[in-house]
């Protein structure tokens, strides 16, 4: 579920970049000014032609790494104290937003006493090291199912 809300905030955080590539309404795809037209070229100066190098596929997405990045970005706001990792309170406080975001997209409503025990159930998983503190490292293996 975690993972869920995770793809659904990058989503939610690349919309706005993928709708500014796409064309405005009343947008032409014409050009504004007309193209000039080509000039024949001269045969004693023309170059031979390379061939074209074959398009190498595009990579997928790499879940680990769009995990990694969204825990770099977001960690800061829940480290309240800034000491580089996550103790309980700041862990659960973000874990509740994320179920909180994944109850409104699912439409399912959870007592608040099952969402914190849920939370601090994740906080024990979490804490591989069981340091009662959860590092950046922990919260990505966590957030990309590989713990536990």
């Amino acid at each position: 579920m975690i993972r869920t809300i995770l793809f659904t905030t990058a989503l939610a955080i690349t919309a706005p970049a993928i709708a500014q590539q796409t064309m405005a309404p009343g947008q032409s795809m014409m050009p504004a000014e007309p193209a000039m037209p080509a000039q024949p070229a001269d045969p004693a100066t023309a170059t031979p032609a390379t061939p074209a190098t074959p398009a190498t596929p595009a990579e997928p997405a790499n879940p680990a790494n769009a995990v990694a990045s969204i825990v770099d970005s977001e960690f800061p706001a829940y480290d309240a104290n800034k000491d580089g990792s996550l103790d309980k309170s700041e862990f659960s406080r973000w874990m509740v937003a994320l179920k909180d975001q994944e109850m409104k997209a699912t439409g399912q409503a959870l007592p608040a006493a099952q969402v914190t025990a849920w939370a601090d159930g994740a906080f024990s998983t979490a804490d591989a090291d069981k340091s009662m503190m959860v590092s950046k490292a922990e919260l990505v293996t966590y957030l990309s199912g590989a713990a536990g």
